[in-house]
């Protein structure tokens, strides 16, 4: 008998403590709650894409003030898991919806980077390349010929590879040259491939 935003409000579930996923269907009234009350938002398009479920309201909730990060939503709503990708999905479908202007491709690095790390209450130890924050860097790998012509490090939405060359999690290399350097990759696939066999 009430809207989510109503329901929500009503059982507390609003405030900068707290962030909901998806939020495809939010009206105006329940973008400005959760401005209001710092109610952060994981928006989620490729699993939105998937499960057909809609466009959720980001442009206007990011000029309202709602704080918005991105999730992948897991293996069952985006295959690859991808954080990039899902950067990549928000900003064509904000355009879709709003226009060429409603969302950058700086904007969408911004939401899978800092927007994340606020809504998480981290926004002050990661999220940013800064002095004091943790040393979490992703790199690229932009000289080969999906990118040739980007004159953007953001272009690595529109025309970048899609897998990182090099990963550093506090300053630990995870990945390097493509390759990952905890695991026995090869072995994990193979144990995988033998676990869906049986």
């Amino acid at each position: 008998g009430c809207r989510p935003g109503q329901y929500a409000e009503e059982l507390g579930w609003v405030g900068d403590d707290v962030w909901h996923a998806h939020c495809v269907k939010l009206n105006p009234a329940e973008i400005d709650l959760f401005a209001a009350t710092r109610t952060g938002v994981a928006h989620c398009p490729c699993s939105n894409c998937r499960l057909g479920s809609g466009i959720a309201p980001v442009r206007d909730m990011l000029r309202a003030g709602v704080p918005v990060g991105l999730g992948v939503d897991g293996s069952a709503s985006n295959d690859a898991g991808s954080l990039a990708e899902e950067a990549r999905m928000a900003m064509l479908l904000q355009r879709v919806r709003f226009g060429t202007d409603a969302l950058s491709a700086r904007g969408a690095l911004e939401l899978a980077t800092r927007g994340g790390a606020a809504i998480l209450g981290r926004g002050a130890e990661c999220g940013q390349l800064a002095p004091g924050f943790r040393a979490d860097v992703a790199l690229w790998d932009l000289t080969g010929v999906e990118s040739a012509g980007s004159w953007d490090p953001a272009a690595i939405l529109l025309a970048g590879p899609r897998c990182v060359r090099h990963l550093f999690v506090e300053g630990r290399q995870i990945v390097r040259d493509h390759a990952l350097t905890t695991a026995d990759l090869p072995k994990l696939l193979e144990k995988h491939g033998n676990l869906l066999e049986t």
